[in-house]
């Protein structure tokens, strides 16, 4: 249960059992909030149903589940700024505990709004969890798609599409989308797949 991996997670660092519920409550209000179809608990749970595939890989295991669990606390689409939203209400949560690499989770969740390649490898493992869906099966994909819509409906479809194309053709002009081994191997025919169809649809 995603509850209790993050209060484990907390707990760690952290021995006041009631803040650590506090900081879990706004965390699972903000991500169950009614207008989160795709940015929501699931998103959480299908990155950390994938982590064990690279836990190898990872220096620091435990700040990059920090990143999981509030790179999206904030998301609002109306805003620009979501990812240092998120990463300051981390640092707020994070600040009273003895965890000592707050400065590498506020690094990550930054590094979520542009997903550009970095040279720290955690946070490139971070960026591909982040984006595996686009490489998912197309059904999964249209799913994807369908729910991101829903949380930009106060759009009208010609902005909406303008919009959405705009996202699609910079993912396209990345060289490559996926920034490890074993998510470019295992997503990222799948994910230009996926891009160009819903490029070619909305741009009919």
């Amino acid at each position: 249960m995603i509850k209790d991996r993050f209060l484990e997670l907390l707990n760690r660092y952290s021995e006041d059992l009631s803040y650590n519920l506090k900081c879990w409550d706004q965390l699972f209000k903000n991500y169950n909030h009614r207008s989160r179809h795709y940015h929501n608990i699931k998103h959480l749970e299908d990155m950390l149903l994938l982590l064990p595939e690279v836990e190898q890989h990872i220096e620091n295991k435990d700040a990059i589940l920090f990143s999981i669990f509030y790179h999206d606390i904030i998301y609002k689409v109306t805003r620009k700024n979501n990812e240092y939203k998120s990463a300051q209400i981390f640092r707020e949560h994070i600040a009273p505990t003895k965890f000592k690499y707050v400065d590498n989770s506020f690094d990550q969740i930054l590094a979520t709004k542009h997903h550009e390649w970095s040279e720290h490898n955690d946070t490139n493992i971070l960026l591909d969890l982040d984006l595996h869906v686009l490489g998912k099966s197309p059904e999964d994909y249209e799913t994807y798609t369908e729910n991101i819509r829903k949380e930009y409906s106060i759009y009208p479809n010609f902005l909406y599409q303008k919009g959405r194309i705009q996202v699609l053709k910079s993912f396209l002009d990345k060289e490559q989308l996926f920034k490890t081994p074993h998510f470019k191997e295992k997503y990222e025919f799948q994910a230009k797949t996926n891009l160009k169809a819903e490029l070619k649809k909305l741009s009919k």
